[in-house]
């Protein structure tokens, strides 16, 4: 069964950054990597052993000559590498085994840089793969060969020996075979896992069951029998037929009967037993339209990174899963490999490393010790803060191109921008949000603005000229209103204004807020044409009011009745863009932001309101909505509107996690201007809520609706809506905080012990430590 995406909107941006926050070099295409105790070992042409408590610089660098085996081929290197396991629990990470392009194996001591065992030509080709299960390893080249070393203890001393080059009695390793050039191998409860694929390719004399089957090929080997020398029979089970090449896979703490496998096209497929012990697939999560090209059950977490350079952690018991991280670990390049440091639980911690095509290793905390930080402050947050009321007031309007003078003819008209600023007492900010103060429908208009993007300011000419003046007119006609309507001694200033082909934003704020706000910021976000035109698209504000932030979204979305998908990408878009502000440069001043944002990002913002021509349809024939409208049957029509729709049943829609307050007015769209009349012309548009004001905050209970209505104004062919809000913002004592945030540090430590030892002893039965 196919499950919905996750559930990104609470999402944490924040890196989960260890003490060495310095990328380690890993050679690109070649280079394998082992970590255990804070030892991280890069191998390619040489092997580098990293000490990453101490320094950045190796700690030993050796070069292959100097291992003492004969080289086969011209430019040996190491393929393969695993930390062996050792009877003393104080030695864990200190061999190292590696195998070589040419089939050789050889053991380092990666304290002392001693080279202390070696087997020549273990291997007759590359070795692809090195795993360690309990006290058993693993190799395997890329013929298919394998090679199972069991521990066991010689000359009656508990020393557990490995001596690669003995090849008889005890230490004589099993020897088995599977099918060639395994894209995907890994151990996961004890059994070997590979898969090739998709299906009917590869080496194997069983691939005909899957020939006729669209999906991978996956087989499970038995481990236990193949450690006592029994034959490596596979167990093959049936992958579903829509999803590609398994490229990871991983067993979570949370659900130790399951195994995950993370597969091209962004689906994750998650495995049981059945009665009679066969596996089976009984879920697939899609978790993205791009591929999964590396995963890791990290703590009670899914670690999944992407080719954008993401790491995105899940919480896989909630329904749909919830993406609870998502960081930037390696710029815009693959994440290739996710790897615990089983052994750094010794320490008190639980360290994960990710390489990417970028050429760099990456160290993070595994238990994402500053996200419990956050959340437990978040929760304590009214013991250092104090906390005010603010009058927020939003109108929104797409004006059809009617110029300010328009605004006459009848008492609705005229008395317009009076009724939308008495509609709440004394706001505090005023916010009028216009779409479409350009003739969108002239072609000639419409041609010239594609290079807008393209040119400076101005560079049009004329053109430029009679955009420049419809904005001024109307910034006049606004300061002029806000003058007339507010008491003269308590007077407004304009903090923000900006433009983008059709779009118009314009904030007012009381005169007397101007000294508590900071990080005052505008910009614009163009959608249209791929975002190189724009007649579509958002301006967005921003600004920090003591110590709370506040984002506006003025936006005009994909028009057509049949392009929900297209508004739906644009909301996307606008929200998901990066670094569409400048980022705090003090982390201090992050306390304002949420979801560990740094203010760069439309989310990061603690309270976002969001208006516009979002261009939403209702799904009905217009004489059926015409007829409901008659008989005032408002409800009927709300239960077919697209927004709300989307925001109940998809649970991939950006907008999904904004609020609205119940619309109780008739739909805003579409008109003949300067009537009453929906639209009589040819195309007969079906009347719809195309203009809406949503809000989102970090806490619901910090906004309150005051009202949400439309307005009489019939100068163009949509109405005008307005809301009004009353807003609770913060502002924090920073010694209080810093003394309740050093209280929960304390508090994390001796959570994460208990969490360690769960931990560790899942690991344990895992074999993995």
């Amino acid at each position: 069964m196919l499950e919905e995406l996750p559930d990104a909107s609470l999402c944490n941006r924040r890196p989960p950054w260890t003490g060495h926050t310095r990328a380690i070099h890993v050679p690109a295409h070649v280079g394998v990597t082992a970590i255990s105790r804070a030892r991280v070992c890069v191998g390619s042409h040489v092997v580098r052993v990293y000490d990453t408590t101490t320094a950045v610089a190796p700690s030993f660098s050796i070069e292959l000559k100097d291992v003492g085996l004969e080289w086969r081929i011209k430019e040996p290197r190491v393929t393969a590498m695993e930390f062996r396991p050792t009877t003393l629990r104080e030695e864990e990470g200190r061999y190292l085994w590696c195998g070589t392009k040419d089939g050789h194996l050889w053991e380092l001591d990666v304290w002392t840089g001693v080279i202390t065992d070696t087997k020549a030509i273990a291997h007759s080709a590359a070795v692809t793969h090195i795993f360690r299960c309990g006290q058993n390893m693993l190799t395997l080249d890329e013929s298919g060969k394998i090679l199972v070393f069991c521990g066991n203890t010689a000359g009656g001393s508990d020393e557990m020996a490995y001596m690669l080059s003995t090849s008889e009695g005890l230490n004589s390793p099993k020897v088995h075979r599977i099918s060639d050039k395994q894209g995907f191998v890994k151990i996961l409860k004890g059994q070997l896992w590979t898969s090739h694929g998709p299906g009917g390719i590869g080496g194997s004399a069983n691939s005909h069951v899957h020939g006729a089957s669209r999906g991978p090929t996956i087989r499970v080997y038995d481990l236990a029998s193949a450690a006592l020398g029994s034959q490596f029979t596979p167990m093959i089970p049936l992958p579903p037929d829509h999803v590609g090449a398994v490229t990871s896979g991983t067993v979570i703490i949370s659900q130790p009967e399951r195994v995950y496998l993370g597969h091209e096209g962004g689906n994750i497929t998650i495995w049981e037993t059945d009665s009679a012990g066969t596996w089976i697939c009984v879920q697939t999560v899609k978790i993205s339209a791009s591929d999964v090209v590396s995963m890791e059950a990290v703590a009670n977490r899914l670690w999944v990174g992407s080719r954008k350079g993401h790491v995105s952690a899940y919480d896989v018991e909630t329904k749909p899963w919830t993406m609870t991280n998502q960081w930037q670990a390696h710029d815009e390049y693959p994440v290739l490999k996710i790897m615990l440091d089983h052994q750094s639980l010794d320490h008190g911690q639980l360290t994960v490393a990710t390489v990417g095509r970028d050429e760099q290793l990456r160290l993070w905390d595994g238990l994402l010790g500053v996200d419990w930080i956050d959340a437990e402050l978040l929760k304590r947050e009214a013991s250092f803060s104090t906390f005010r009321n603010l009058n927020v007031l939003i109108c929104s309007w797409n004006i059809d191109a009617a110029k300010p003078e328009s605004l006459a003819g009848t008492v609705e008209n005229a008395a317009f921008l009076e009724s939308v600023l008495h509609s709440v007492d004394a706001p505090d900010i005023i916010v009028f949000g216009f779409q479409e103060l350009i003739d969108l429908e002239s072609r000639k208009l419409t041609a010239k603005t594609v290079f807008l993007g393209k040119h400076k300011r101005g560079a049009d000419g004329p053109l430029s000229d009679k955009v420049s003046r419809q904005y001024r007119l109307w910034h006049d006609r606004l300061v002029l209103a806000v003058r007339l309507a507010m008491p003269a001694d308590s007077p407004y200033s304009v903090i923000h204004t900006e433009n983008l082909v059709g779009l118009f934003t314009c904030i007012f704020v009381r005169n007397t807020m101007r000294s508590s706000m900071r990080d005052v910021s505008i910009t614009k976000v163009k959608t249209g044409m791929g975002g190189r035109y724009g007649n579509k698209g958002a301006i967005v504000a921003r600004f920090v009011i003591d110590d709370s932030s506040i984002c506006f979204i003025n936006c005009h979305l994909a028009a057509g009745q049949r392009s929900k998908q297209a508004r739906n990408h644009d909301a996307a878009v606008i929200l998901e863009e990066k670094s569409v502000f400048p980022s705090a440069t003090d982390t201090e001043d992050w306390i304002a932001y949420v979801g560990g944002g740094d203010g760069s990002m439309v989310l990061d913002h603690e309270i976002c309101f969001l208006n516009g021509d979002l261009n939403y349809r209702i799904d009905q024939r217009r004489e059926n909505v015409i007829a409901h409208l008659a008989a005032g049957e408002i409800g009927h029509l709300l239960a077919h509107d697209q927004l709300l729709k989307e925001r109940s049943n998809n649970p991939n829609f950006r907008l999904r996690h904004f609020k609205e307050a119940p619309i109780t007015f008739a739909p805003t769209y579409k008109y003949d201007r300067r009537s009453s009349e929906y639209d009589t012309s040819e195309k007969r548009r079906i009347p719809a809520w195309c203009d809406r004001i949503l809000y989102r905050s970090r806490d619901p209970n910090r906004v309150e609706v005051l009202h949400y209505k439309r307005h009489e104004a019939n100068v163009s062919d949509h109405r005008p809506i307005s809301a009004g809000f009353r807003v609770i913002i913060k502002a924090i004592d920073s010694e209080a905080r810093a003394a309740v945030k050093a209280q929960v540090i304390e508090e994390l430590h001796a959570n994460q012990q208990g969490i360690l030892l769960q931990i560790h002893d899942f690991y344990a039965k895992q074999l993995l430590v």
